[in-house]
């Protein structure tokens, strides 16, 4: 193994670090509410170890738990609550909603200025058009991920079109002069697509679908993907070993994105409160 292990424990702890130091200077606690509908148990763990972080942060944290069968009309009630609470500057509602519930019109209801997930079409829109606002958790941490490569003029590849990872990657990247493409199921000749790439963002949710020999020599790998085998082991969606043995830089699963989410969460519902006051 020849490349370098970017880690994402120690960028998150750094991160978190960096916002507790931020929360003590203030006259007040940002305040930070997940809402949580029935009882996924991944969204069980995700919660408490977003609560946890928050409030070691210095964060005032709370989750609201609602039953299952919570009708999409109460839910979007106690959203609206939220939105006029002045004490609270970010609201994330924890996915997957249950199926009865239309999920993004509860992303909708959220207010903007209060969106600490990012997902809300206000927010996409002003990432899309160059805009300040609040960016995704999951590809803000990628950024940071990146910080120490060159970017400026680097051929980046974005593996997955998803809403809340591959497209507000690729605009990120962008943004930081790179040239983007996003490639995914249907792109012909997938491989050779993600060979070309100085950076591989991969997020499509396919467990090692990406191969060594996908992986440009000297490239930088970034896994966002996270599946369980059957036998239980967690990995990514790139074969760790053999991309190991090509690129320059590489994210372990896990270890590497997984952290950085809940501290990205918690760099915006910072950036949400003092915006807002």
């Amino acid at each position: 193994m020849s490349a370098r292990i970017i880690d994402g424990k120690a960028v998150a702890a750094e991160l978190r670090a960096g916002l507790k130091a931020r929360i003590a200077g203030l006259s007040f606690a940002p305040g930070l509410v997940v809402v949580r509908v029935g009882d996924d148990p991944a969204s069980g763990v995700y919660v408490r170890n977003k609560d946890k972080a928050a409030k070691e942060a210095g964060f005032a944290s709370r989750t609201i738990h609602l039953p299952e069968d919570t009708t999409q009309a109460a839910l979007l009630a106690q959203i609206a609550e939220l939105n006029a609470d002045p004490a609270v500057d970010g609201i994330l509602v924890q996915l997957p909603l249950p199926g009865h519930i239309d999920t993004q019109a509860a992303i909708n209801a959220v207010a903007p200025e209060k969106d600490v997930d990012g997902f809300h079409p206000v927010n996409a829109g002003k990432l899309a058009s160059g805009q300040p606002g609040l960016v995704p958790c999951t590809p803000r941490g990628v950024m940071h991920l990146l910080k120490g490569t060159e970017l400026r003029g680097a051929r980046a590849v974005v593996l997955g079109r998803s809403q809340i990872v591959g497209r507000p990657m690729a605009q990120l990247l962008l943004a930081a002069d790179c040239t983007v493409t996003i490639a995914h199921s249907r792109t012909r000749d997938l491989a050779a697509e993600c060979a070309r790439a100085d950076v591989l963002v991969a997020a499509v949710g396919r467990p090692e679908m990406v191969r060594g020999d996908w992986v440009k020599p000297g490239a930088t790998v970034i896994d966002v993907g996270i599946n369980r085998l059957p036998d239980g082991r967690l990995v990514g969606d790139v074969a760790f070993a053999e991309a190991a043995e090509r690129a320059a830089a590489i994210t372990p699963v896990p270890g590497g994105v997984g952290p950085m989410t809940i501290a990205c969460l918690l760099e915006n519902t910072l950036d949400a409160a003092i915006a807002r006051r």
